[in-house]
C-alpha cells in the first residue's frame, strides 16, 4: 500500500464509517472503547491526565487528529483556552467537532504530518490516538511537525498505544483460555490493531517504547507517562460488574499513579509528553 493510498483509506474510513453515529448515540469508533458502566470511573480518570501536563490556559491548543472530539474528558483539554483548533484529515470528524465546540472551535482539514500553521503557534498541543494512523515512515515527521508548531515554554502531549505492550502480552494466553472456555476461536498470531483486536477497517501501526525513543533521539527529549495501562480488550474479559470489577481497577489506578514511567513504557496507552524551551 502506498502512502497516498494509505491516508486515502483513512480519510474514507472516517468519513464514511468511523465517526458515523449508531443506534446508541455514539461513533462507531467508539466499539473500540469499553463503555460499559463498570469501567467508566477507571477510564474517565485516565483520560483527565492529559491535563496534568499541559498549561491551563492559553489562547490556542492544537488537537491534532481531533476526531470529533467525542468524549466529554477530552473537552476539559481546552477549556482555559481561547480557541481549540482541530486539525483532522476528516471533513466528518471536523463537522462534528464544530457541533460539539461552537465559538471555540476552529476547525482545519490537515495533515498531522505536515501542518498548515506556522511555527510556534500554539500555547498547547494534544494528539489522540491520531499518528498510528500515518505511515510508518511519517511518524517521525508528525512528531517534528507538532514541535515546530508548539510555542516556545509550551508542552505537547501525544496518546498512542504500543503495539504488543508488555504487560498485556503477560494477559494474553489468558485472554486465549477463555476464548477457548467459551467456544470461541482463538485469535493467537493473527493481524492485530493497536488494542490487540483484530484490525479491521483502517490502517493501524504502533511499535514501542525503544522504538520511538530512537526515532526521535536526535529531535527533541521527550518524556513517557502512562494514559492508561489496561487495553479495552483486558477490560472486556477480566473486568465484570458481578466480581465488584469497578473496585478492582481502583487498584491498577493506584499502581498508575505511583509508577507513571513504567506503566507507561510497559502498559497499552503511553502520554508522550514534550516540552520546546525558550
Amino acid at each position: 500500500m502506498t502512502e497516498k493510498n494509505t491516508k486515502q483509506q483513512v480519510r474514507e474510513f472516517y468519513n464514511q464509517v468511523g465517526w458515523s453515529q449508531e443506534d446508541d448515540g455514539n461513533y462507531q469508533n467508539a466499539r473500540y472503547e469499553d463503555l460499559r458502566p463498570v469501567s467508566r470511573e477507571y477510564i474517565h480518570k485516565t483520560r483527565l491526565r492529559v491535563n496534568q501536563h499541559l498549561l491551563p490556559s492559553g489562547k490556542y491548543l492544537l488537537d491534532a487528529g481531533s476526531g470529533p472530539v467525542q468524549y466529554s474528558e477530552y473537552l476539559t483539554y481546552s477549556e482555559g483556552y481561547t480557541y481549540r483548533v482541530c486539525a483532522d484529515i476528516s471533513i466528518t470528524a471536523l463537522q462534528e467537532a464544530k457541533k460539539r465546540l461552537g465559538e471555540h472551535g476552529l476547525c482545519v482539514v490537515a495533515d498531522v504530518a505536515n501542518l498548515p500553521f506556522v511555527s510556534d503557534a500554539f500555547d498547547g498541543i494534544v494528539s489522540m490516538h491520531t499518528i498510528h494512523h500515518l505511515p510508518m515512515n511519517e511518524h517521525r515527521a508528525a512528531y517534528g511537525e507538532l514541535y515546530r508548531v508548539l510555542g516556545a515554554g509550551k508542552s505537547a502531549v501525544v496518546v498512542n498505544g504500543w503495539g504488543d505492550p508488555f504487560l498485556m502480552k503477560l494477559v494474553e494466553p489468558f485472554i486465549q483460555l477463555g476464548r477457548l472456555l467459551a467456544g470461541r476461536p482463538s485469535q493467537y498470531g493473527k493481524k492485530k490493531g493497536s488494542d490487540g483486536e483484530r484490525e479491521a477497517g483502517t490502517f493501524v501501526r504502533k511499535m514501542n517504547a525503544a522504538w520511538l525513543k530512537n526515532e526521535l533521539k536526535d529531535l527533541f527529549p521527550i518524556k513517557i507517562y502512562v494514559w492508561r495501562s489496561l487495553s479495552t480488550r483486558f477490560l472486556r474479559w477480566f473486568i465484570r460488574p458481578r466480581f465488584g470489577g469497578n473496585a478492582l481497577l481502583r487498584f491498577p489506578f493506584w499502581m498508575e499513579e505511583r509508577f507513571p514511567r513504567f506503566f507507561g513504557v510497559n502498559g497499552q496507552y503511553p502520554m508522550v509528553v514534550f516540552r520546546k524551551e525558550k
